[in-house]
């Protein structure tokens, strides 16, 4: 797998760059803006671009908005950010194109090495990695917009469901069988909705039109 970063602090850089290779990745470019990160991208077309929201030159921004042109140009190349803090409206509007190849991590995730690698090719296969923290804020977000049609436990399964967890890995976190789960995965595609189809992704479309309804 095949990853550009994008992070202006050298040491970090450096760190995520042994890091993911340590990993068995392919890290093809390490730049520290965003105008370096938008021409690595198009001259390597990798899997997937680490990307730290904040860069020169405000330190505000300018990450997240390469990261959207990259969702919108670069469609088969996966995007994960990584921010100090929480962003509701940031994790909004990556979630605007889908919540295929798209991630959004907090920067105290990278010091768990298994589970910060796993969130970069689960991002660079198209699949989905979201910080329980992120995932809990726009669950609080949406439940203030909207009536709650799922239950306590339903939302935990959703919101482990956008971290892009399997039933398996749901069961063991939630400390329930794996039957249980697949019942309340069952109970949120019948509350939102969603009837099976061989073109479409059920898990993915339940977090899109739960977070975004």
């Amino acid at each position: 797998m095949r990853v550009v970063i994008a992070e202006d602090s050298t040491l970090l850089r450096e760190g995520l760059t042994r890091l993911l290779a340590e990993a068995g990745l392919d890290v093809v470019a390490a730049v520290e803006d965003a105008s370096a990160l938008l021409a690595e991208v198009d001259r390597h077309r990798p899997d997937v671009a680490v990307v730290d929201i904040r860069m020169p030159p405000t330190h505000t921004d300018e990450g997240l908005r390469a990261a959207l042109v990259l969702r919108r140009q670069y469609p088969t190349t996966g995007v994960l950010v990584l921010s100090q803090y929480v962003r509701v409206s940031y994790a909004a509007e990556l979630l605007d194109a889908g919540a295929d190849g798209v991630g959004y991590l907090l920067k105290d995730r990278v010091s768990d090495l298994a589970e910060f690698t796993g969130a970069v090719r689960r991002v660079g296969s198209g699949g989905s990695a979201f910080d329980p923290e992120v995932v809990s804020r726009l669950l609080a977000r949406r439940r203030d917009d909207n009536d709650d049609r799922l239950t306590d436990r339903e939302r935990a399964v959703l919101a482990l469901m956008a971290e892009g967890r399997t039933n398996q890995a749901i069961a063991r976190r939630l400390f329930i069988a794996e039957r249980t789960v697949e019942k309340h995965c069952t109970g949120i595609f019948a509350k939102l909705d969603l009837t099976a189809s061989p073109h479409d992704h059920r898990r993915v479309l339940a977090v899109l039109r739960y977070l975004n309804a």
